[in-house]
């Protein structure tokens, strides 16, 4: 029997969801707020805008978790994954997408999808009991009223973070003397070459004047967020810099990888990468410059980058204030809420970090949704998998501080990686049977998790046990 499912929150979450859904037959509705109600970070009224950056990460099935994650996403018919692969643009050995295309793609399939309903408008609390089944995936940036109504209903406040947005530069801005084309190794990507960042280079003076002068900026002050960490994954540029004078050429600044092509012997001491953000190649991101810095100060301090001083900026960075679930207390393995089972929950605000994590959980949800309307609830998702292993920290892998059930809250965001995974049975060894050592074991043992994953979710989605799993021996 077909069913009727409202989706709050249209973006890369609730899409992914409304697509499962509508494409198993039932009608999904999507309720996104924009464009009568706007938020801090959005600037269109697109489905599925990228607010942030326009990486997906590494594209790396064998040997990287969230390439994993991509691979998955593809073989369960994923319309994030399938927009971004028609709008990539080369990042290397990442896959990075022209970000408005993305949107106007997941917006144009999922608006034409005859079993699909875009309702623009805010669902003001918690949607109605007489909608029945709802997904709820509105993201860090959930209104107020509907955050204040799952608060009330869970008896639970919501955790915050903050989180961060670099600026994107016009390409012809910058001084191509300067700068030059070279991905980190020479490693190509999906539709990459090889040569798909700028860089720009730094000496030791450069760089320690560089570090001088993110520490003592001008910042944006949030007196009334104070306590509300950062996550890791997106820590400000100068929040960085505050940790330590090394800290920026060992993270998003290190040269190693990259040699400059005008002065191949000098090595430099930092390099500034910048990503192609958009297809026609004209804007370009700085990678790992998210910032709280003031405008002024950001446009200052930026063009004292070599090959950046005379750069113009279609966006500077930002900082706004996220919100998520205590997801392992208040949802269980289907992503419900236990205190409203008529809830399921997605995306961001569920606990995940990252595009592509967000879009999965998605995934799940518009997946667990068709199998609970069809009286045919899905098998549990092997935590060999990415997909499973994410789910199952979400719902309940995570161990809460000092074990107990009153004690404070520490769950917090996590991108997919295989510290999530089950260890393998066994020890990775090489072709005589040998234990291995160093990189060559580490190399190993991500083939291993990667090709158990994919022999898992083939036997999942025939309906057919995984493979089951023991700690690996101690060596």
């Amino acid at each position: 029997m077909t069913q009727t499912l409202h989706i709050i929150g249209g973006g890369l979450a609730g899409s992914e969801a409304a697509w499962q859904v509508a494409e198993a037959g039932h009608r999904a509705v999507i309720h996104e707020m924009r464009p009568v109600r706007g938020t801090e970070a959005h600037q269109t009224d697109g489905l599925a805008e990228l607010v942030c950056s326009n990486s997906f990460r590494s594209d790396d099935p064998e040997s990287n978790a969230v390439g994993l994650l991509h691979q998955e996403m593809r073989s369960l018919s994923s319309l994030i994954m399938r927009a971004a692969d028609a709008n990539q643009v080369p990042a290397g050995g990442a896959l990075a997408v022209d970000r408005e295309g993305f949107s106007a793609t997941v917006t144009r399939i999922l608006e034409q999808h005859p079993n699909v309903t875009v309702v623009r408008g805010e669902v003001e609390g918690l949607p109605p009991e007489e909608w029945g089944p709802c997904i709820v995936a509105t993201g860090p940036l959930t209104a107020p009223a509907l955050a204040e109504g799952i608060r009330a209903l869970t008896g639970a406040e919501s955790l915050a973070f903050f989180d961060a947005i670099a600026p994107i530069v016009h390409c012809d801005s910058i001084d191509m003397d300067v700068a030059w084309f070279q991905s980190r190794y020479d490693k190509p990507g999906p539709g990459g070459t090889g040569a798909d960042y700028l860089n720009c280079p730094m000496t030791r003076e450069q760089y320690d004047a560089f570090v001088a002068a993110l520490v003592a900026g001008d910042k944006i002050g949030f007196k009334q967020w104070e306590g509300t960490p950062y996550f890791d994954g997106c820590l400000p540029i100068e929040v960085m810099a505050e940790r330590g004078p090394e800290t920026l050429r060992h993270g998003p600044m290190k040269p190693v990888g990259l040699t400059n092509p005008r002065d191949p012997l000098v090595k430099a001491c930092a390099i500034v990468q910048l990503r192609q953000d958009n297809a026609l190649g004209t804007l370009y991101n700085m990678v790992g410059f998210q910032t709280k810095l003031t405008y002024a100060e950001q446009v200052r301090i930026f063009r004292t980058i070599p090959g950046l001083e005379r750069a113009e900026f279609a966006r500077l960075g930002g900082l706004h204030r996220n919100t998520y679930l205590d997801s392992p207390r208040l949802l269980d393995a289907t992503l419900r809420l236990k205190a409203r089972p008529t809830l399921r929950f997605a995306g961001q605000i569920t606990g995940c970090e990252g595009y592509v994590e967000s879009a999965a959980v998605g995934l799940m949800a518009g997946r667990f949704a068709v199998a609970e309307a069809a009286g045919q609830p899905l098998a549990p998702l092997p935590q060999t998998t990415a997909l499973g292993a994410l789910i199952a920290h979400i719902t309940g892998g995570h161990v809460a501080a000092d074990g107990e059930a009153n004690a404070p809250r520490s769950f917090q965001p996590m991108n997919v990686n295989f510290g999530l995974f089950p260890p393998l049975a066994q020890a990775p060894r090489n072709e005589t049977g040998r234990r291995l050592r160093g990189p060559e074991k580490a190399v190993l043992k991500k083939r291993a998790l990667t090709d158990r994953a994919r022999a898992d979710l083939g036997a999942w989605m025939a309906g057919a046990p995984a493979a089951e799993w023991r700690p690996a021996a101690a060596e």
